[in-house]
């Protein structure tokens, strides 16, 4: 049996963090462990509170995966402070973890800040560069790089100057940059090829959790051995069809479908 940990916050709400994780590493057919990171109360309308884990309690519960299960790939998310990332870091490099996926939880859709700066400095100077894969969105890049992306030129130019922090690969995603377009493209580039992964893109409230899902998704494919740009494809496709086959659910910002992949092997 393939396992995956999830190091990232609690979503009371089930559509984001680790619930979302763990819905989506079951859905690959691959064993999810977690490590909480921060709890949140949390719905379809927003986050009403978050509570922060201690990093002794993180190293913990790290502590316990890796002496007894250990895992075949680990994905990052929300790591809610400066001290939390650093922790996340020596831990990985301590355990010798494979298969990082590194999703950059700093900026939200809409632009909004969720990390200080020291924090954000802190996953590019240690966590970013022990990925094996890291999945940042474009508000995310632009914000690391102190860039504006507003092309598919532009997002390759920011993916190369990612690369240069140390991943393996990078995931830029686009996501509606092309308002004219009723395409989601993101831009993958491993240090000496590009590659465009290209999707239909679908007007719904209802994407809560995305970025979650896609970098577990990922996560979950490393872990089944599967190449970076196959686990990355095979994601790609799951996430579509998550957003695609929605439901609506609560008075806002509804989750995507993890049930979608009960119906296919992946």
């Amino acid at each position: 049996m393939q396992k995956a940990l999830t190091i990232a916050g609690s979503d009371s709400g089930g559509g984001a963090g680790i619930q979302a994780d763990l819905k989506t590493f079951t859905a690959f057919g691959v064993y999810g462990m977690s490590v909480i990171t921060a709890l949140t109360a949390q719905n379809t309308l927003g986050v009403q509170g978050i509570f922060e884990v201690s990093t002794e309690f993180i190293e913990e519960q790290i502590r316990s995966i890796m002496a007894d299960m250990g895992t075949d790939a680990v994905k990052t998310g929300m790591l809610a402070n400066e001290a939390i990332v650093s922790t996340v870091a020596k831990s990985i490099k301590k355990y010798d973890m494979r298969n990082l996926v590194v999703d950059p939880v700093m900026i939200a859709k809409g632009g909004d800040s969720l990390l200080s700066d020291c924090a954000r400095i802190t996953i590019m100077n240690e966590l970013i560069p022990l990925a094996t894969i890291v999945t940042p969105n474009r508000f995310e890049a632009e914000v690391m790089l102190d860039m504006k992306i507003t092309s598919i030129d532009s997002m390759k130019h920011a993916a190369r100057k990612l690369k240069e922090l140390g991943p393996q690969w990078v995931i830029l995603k686009g996501g509606h940059i092309d308002e004219s377009s009723d395409m989601a493209i993101d831009v993958v580039f491993n240090g000496e090829e590009y590659f465009l992964l290209e999707a239909e893109r679908f007007n719904t409230k209802n994407t809560h959790g995305t970025g979650c899902t896609f970098s577990s998704a990922i996560a979950a494919g490393l872990a089944k051995k599967y190449e970076p740009i196959e686990a990355i494809q095979r994601a790609k496709v799951f996430i579509t069809r998550a957003i695609k086959e929605n439901f609506e659910l609560g008075k806002g910002h509804g989750p995507t479908n993890h049930f979608v992949g009960t119906t296919t092997e992946w």
